[in-house]
């Protein structure tokens, strides 16, 4: 199958109403046009096909590809009828041989992939445009008639009931977390199905999850949370890619989230609100927690958890007596864990410390008995683990952040769940929530589950103390302190602005950089980990939401200090519990 020529009277008026405003003849818009549609010219070449599959197997060598098949065939029923537009989480650059490949396998049709033109260079990008990848450029803010060419690429796509599928987050994760989504093409395909009567587009969220990841791939993804520079993919890399592949690393999951039905949802959201000029960002949003939901929590995770908390050796029994609480929480909560594993089995969470020491993560000694630890150099590493399981997580923080808030002799008037909103406010743009509603219903949850009964998040703050008490599982400090800490560098920073409106991003960010790594070196901040160039980046968007960097805003000094003591207030709480959490922990 080949994407079919665009015909050009499908988007003459859009062509001309561009020219019109670019004061360029017509005939050199649509040269251009055609001109980028070649450049996103794919194809399905069975032969070819047959051999990318066959490299992706043996690139995957060192790994077992579970598959939820049973969610795959709901998909098959779907799959004639339906666009479906699967939106990945993009771990590995394995992932591009992980999934398709599975749709093809288990009888779906094969879809029209999108990757960044990074990966455009001889002879990959040749071969894999023949397999139906679609090699598109990043950055198109200041090429207008290459946007239009996207979008009318990907409206024939529509048209033709092809699937797709691309990374809802337009990168690879550099903390081991779900980023933020980017919108570019989703837009796209949400204005071919409201132009186009006929279309029926399914968003797929699919969950795609590593015991580990390959050793210099993730390396590589802790330099860049570092601020170091992105390396250019080449040839020479890509061999190099492929040397690093033949160690054993356990399996890859992937899972499926609820799939959305595109034009009933915008139907839904302009029904609610007439006025909506936010729907495709909500629908972004709303697959990326689908996403998440799908995750399962990975014995590597709950590994990596147990000793980033402790900071030192551990024991295969305090290993396992840290993960035991963890284990009995994700199972109260009915959280899927990867490979159905058992927690708690010892068998499980040793071979998995000793999969992670054959990576060079993780040093063993033995002596009386033996003991793991985390190597000095690989603390982000075990960090990326750790968070991605942290979505699992993020509402039992919350929860216990706003309960030691509660809890203080002057909680300034605020309550437990004011002050979880709250935290659900200034952590928008890093964590997925679902709506305000059922983010409460979650949170009601999650109280639940501490106190053993019902008591209504409105009524608990006289009894926060007792609750936090009854706890033997304090997640806040093991999950939300680095990205707390890199927020509270961020907030340092701005307020050093004073009231100035002059605003230079990249000498802030590097001076973020170097506060951040010397808070680490005094103890000021916990870990080097919230040291990520990544983690400012969010934190920045924040503060833009916030309108701290807006000069027609009033008080901007003042807005700037208030923010810091904000965030150095939610430091100061989870410091808090941490220290509850060490005293439970004193025999």
């Amino acid at each position: 199958m080949t994407s079919r020529p665009v015909d050009f009277g499908e988007y003459a008026d859009d062509a001309a109403e561009l020219a019109q405003r670019l004061d360029r003849p017509i005939d050199d818009v649509l040269d251009e046009i055609r001109s980028h549609h070649q450049e996103m010219s794919a194809t399905h070449n069975q032969t070819v096909l047959r051999q990318w599959h066959g490299l992706g197997r043996w690139m995957l060598r060192g790994y077992d590809r579970l598959v939820d098949e049973e969610r795959l065939a709901d998909l098959r029923a779907l799959d004639r009828g339906h666009s479906l537009v699967f939106l990945i989480s993009h771990r590995s650059y394995l992932d591009e041989w992980v999934f398709p490949s599975a749709l093809v396998e288990l009888g779906l049709r094969t879809p029209f992939g999108f990757a960044g033109a990074n990966l455009d260079f001889f002879p990959l990008g040749t071969i894999a445009r023949r397999t139906g990848i679609v090699h598109i450029r990043r950055a198109t803010g200041d090429i207008p008639v290459y946007k239009l060419a996207l979008r009318t690429f990907i409206r024939r796509l529509v048209a033709d009931r092809s699937n797709m599928i691309w990374s809802i987050e337009g990168g690879r994760s550099r903390t081991g977390k779900l980023r933020p989504p980017r919108m570019g093409l989703l837009r796209y395909v949400a204005d071919a199905v409201e132009e186009q009567r006929g279309s029926d587009v399914l968003l797929v969220p699919v969950s795609i999850l590593y015991d580990q990841l390959p050793t210099h791939e993730v390396e590589k993804i802790t330099a860049e949370a570092r601020g170091q520079g992105k390396t250019p993919e080449n040839v020479r890399w890509f061999f190099g890619y492929l040397r690093g592949l033949r160690r054993r690393l356990g399996r890859v999951y992937v899972d499926f989230g609820e799939p959305i039905e595109l034009r009933s949802r915008l139907r839904e959201l302009k029904q609610n609100d007439a006025a909506e000029t936010t729907a495709i960002e909500r629908i972004a949003v709303e697959v990326s927690h689908r996403i998440n939901r799908a995750t399962p929590v990975a014995p590597t995770a709950v590994v990596c958890i147990a000793l980033l908390a402790a900071d030192r050796a551990l024991t295969l029994d305090e290993v396992l007596e840290t993960v035991e609480p963890l284990a009995d929480y994700l199972h109260a909560r009915n959280w899927q864990t990867a490979g159905a594993a058992n927690l708690t089995d010892r068998a499980t969470v040793r071979r998995a410390l000793q999969d992670l020491v054959k990576t060079g993560v993780l040093s063993s000694f033995r002596g009386d008995t033996t003991v793991w630890g985390i190597r000095p150099s690989q603390h982000l590493v075990a960090a990326v683990y750790r968070n991605s399981a942290i979505h699992a997580l993020i509402e039992r923080a919350i929860v216990e952040v706003a309960l030691e808030g509660a809890s203080a002799t002057d909680p300034a008037g605020s309550t437990t769940l004011d002050d979880a909103l709250r935290l659900r406010d200034l952590l928008k743009f890093e964590f997925f929530f679902a709506g305000r509603t059922e983010f409460t219903a979650a949170l009601q949850t999650e109280l639940d589950l501490i106190t053993g009964a019902t008591i209504g998040l409105r009524s608990v703050d006289g009894d926060a103390a007792a609750c936090l008490d009854r706890l033997d599982l304090f997640v806040a400090p093991l999950m939300l302190r680095p990205f707390i800490d890199a927020y509270a560098v961020v907030a340092y920073q701005l307020a050093e602005l004073g009231g100035s409106t002059e605003f230079d991003e990249g000498w802030f960010m590097e001076r973020c950089l170097a506060v951040g790594h010397q808070w680490a070196l005094q103890g000021r901040n916990a870990s080097a980990e919230s040291t990520s160039a990544e983690m400012f980046q969010t934190a920045l968007r924040l503060v833009r939401h916030l309108g701290l960097l807006d000069d027609a805003q009033p008080d901007l000094e003042l807005r700037r200090k208030a923010f810091r003591r904000e965030i150095e207030a939610i430091q100061d709480r989870i410091g808090q519990l941490s220290r509850r959490a060490a005293e439970r922990r004193t025999p």
